[in-house]
């Protein structure tokens, strides 16, 4: 990872991470709920960047602040009643997040595809990079690294 990249990333207004299929089995903080190897990379790779904002995009719920208590789902993207671009454009516009700039995307082509439709300027940089072992290496090395 290049001192750019570390650079351009680390000065986020927003980052937003995915959320997971793994969660604990009773209501919970979402900061705490989602238990997978996936989030929690993604986790300490936005941890380590201090970010202005830290959200996750919950395939249910939307954006949700990582204090929020929510209760265990299983809604998948794409799924019925699983969230679409107008109810994250909707929901970013009511929390006042539609011009943060920059926005970086930690997550898989699905959420960053949803997101891109609110932030078309946003960057991921899981882009590219293979599988998920692939990723989470990144991550890893983003929050070793980061700072």
């Amino acid at each position: 990872m290049s001192a750019p990249e570390r650079h351009s990333l680390a000065h986020a207004e927003l980052i937003i991470i995915t959320c997971g299929s793994r969660k604990l089995e009773h209501p919970a903080p979402a900061g705490e709920l989602y238990i997978g190897a996936y989030h929690r990379a993604c986790r300490r790779a936005a941890d380590a960047l201090e970010a202005e904002r830290l959200l996750i995009l919950s395939s249910a719920h939307g954006l949700l602040r990582t204090d929020e208590v929510i209760d265990p789902y299983d809604t998948a993207f794409g799924a019925a009643g699983s969230v679409g671009a107008e109810r994250l454009a909707a929901q970013a516009h009511e929390a006042g997040l539609i011009e943060l700039d920059p926005v970086v995307v930690l997550a898989g082509r699905r959420h960053y595809e949803l997101v891109k439709t609110v932030w078309p300027h946003a960057v991921c940089p899981l882009t590219g990079l293979g599988g998920m072992g692939s990723q989470i290496a990144y991550l890893n090395a983003l929050a070793k690294h980061a700072g």
